[in-house]
């Protein structure tokens, strides 16, 4: 049987990235109500103030802070109410010490007045009296404008991936529609005679595809769109057909299965015969997830991949390969890591990045990582796993209690 030569992780990466580090990726301009999940494709810099003048954070009355000074539960201070001031409404209203106006959430502040005082700690008494029981300072319950957002501000960076939050923020700027990158898009080929797809019955021998839905959310999250999914008979003649034409019309094809060296692992035979210059990787220091293949063709400038038929094998490269490369591509900043302290001593495999999923357990203000033990083919792998960390080639192994970076799924 002929040995895979391997390539380390990051020379695989820094391959791929040589390829596409020159792709024009394509944009569209989309309305913010369509843009939750996708990655921004330019800067966004604010036009206006936000808010644009002083308002109250409270409802209450708008007073002069230094009015308020001797006030207290017991010997309330009187002030004079002169006006009322609704949300939404500009006012022309101005205090002199002494004097208040009721005002609103959101209302504009009346000139000179420099804080609110909260309804609860006011009581009204005769035709225009209010007492209030509560001193406050200057600025207490208000914003001033471009408080929040000035006039030129960088917001959004390209390369935000655009979340609720960030929605919130543009609809408050009144940007309605913005230009985001369009998704690289993938097809996705299981291969294997004992594969079945999952709504059909299960025969003895036979195992339902695990690998098409799962890489098809695991890319759908990250900035690809799968355009098709096939589960192919191990059939040489099949697979090449099936992936010539998926060329023709995405930016990625992954082959899940296939990819060592068996018998009937022919999907580096494929991928080198449709391709020029064809597969530059075939075998990555990785565990688990070593027969990896990586091939290019620049006719359709296609990148091809074939992933192992393992389950947790196959997510774990698409994400350290791929997803970090469409990252990269949009400059998307990397998601954050959680610290945690391993639960048990692990060995590591001496030469290979290994990779372990995890559970994730709280503990006294932090994380446990709680190693899913298991073989890369096992469903239950997946399933208890929140997400996985890596040791280095070079590292001898961890410790119980040791400290480690886990990246979620």
């Amino acid at each position: 049987m002929k040995l895979l030569k391997v390539d380390e992780v990051e020379r695989v990466q820094e391959k791929i990235w040589n390829i596409v580090n020159n792709w024009n990726l394509n944009t569209e301009i989309i309305n913010i109500s369509e843009a939750s999940g996708r990655i921004l494709a330019h800067d966004i810099i604010t036009k206006e103030d936000i808010p644009g003048f002083t308002r109250s954070t409270v409802d209450g009355y708008a007073v002069f802070s230094k009015d308020t000074a001797a006030a207290g539960d017991s010997i309330p201070v009187f002030l004079k109410n002169i006006g009322v001031i609704e949300m939404g409404q500009a006012s022309d209203l101005e205090i002199i010490s002494g004097q208040c106006v009721e005002i609103s959430t959101g209302g504009m502040l009346p000139k000179g007045a420099n804080g609110v005082v909260m309804v609860e700690y006011t009581e009204n008494f005769g035709e225009d009296g209010v007492a209030v029981s509560s001193s406050i300072s200057e600025g207490e319950n208000v914003v001033y404008p471009n408080e929040d957002v000035s006039k030129g501000q960088l917001i959004l960076r390209k390369g935000s991936k655009l979340l609720p939050q960030s929605i919130g923020v543009l609809s408050a700027l009144g940007i309605t529609e913005i230009k985001v990158y369009k998704p690289l898009s993938l097809t996705i080929i299981s291969t294997g005679d004992e594969i079945v797809s999952p709504e059909k019955p299960l025969e003895l021998g036979k195992v339902r595809d695990i690998n098409s839905l799962a890489l098809k959310a695991l890319a759908e999250k990250n900035g690809y769109s799968v355009i098709d999914i096939f589960v192919l008979k191990d059939d040489e003649d099949l697979l090449r057909e099936t992936v010539k034409k998926a060329m023709e019309k995405s930016d990625l094809v992954a082959v899940s299965g296939g990819s060592s060296q068996g018998k009937k692992d022919i999907t580096a035979k494929v991928l080198d015969n449709i391709s020029s210059p064809g597969v530059f990787t075939h075998g990555m220091a990785i565990k688990p997830g070593k027969p990896t293949i990586v091939a290019y063709d620049e006719n359709s400038k296609t990148l091809l991949i074939g992933l192992p038929g393992h389950p947790v094998s196959a997510m774990l490269v698409f994400d350290i390969l791929f997803n970090k490369m469409i990252k990269k591509l949009m400059e998307v900043e990397e998601e954050l890591e959680i610290p945690a302290k391993v639960t048990t001593n692990l060995a590591s495999s001496p030469g290979k990045t290994t990779c372990w999923p995890v559970k994730l357990l709280k503990d006294k203000g932090g994380y446990l990582a709680k190693p899913i033990f298991g073989k890369s083919g096992l469903i239950t792998s997946l399933l208890g796993a929140d997400g996985y960390f890596s040791v280095n080639r070079n590292h001898e192994g961890l410790e119980k209690g040791d400290e480690v970076w886990v990246k979620l799924f």
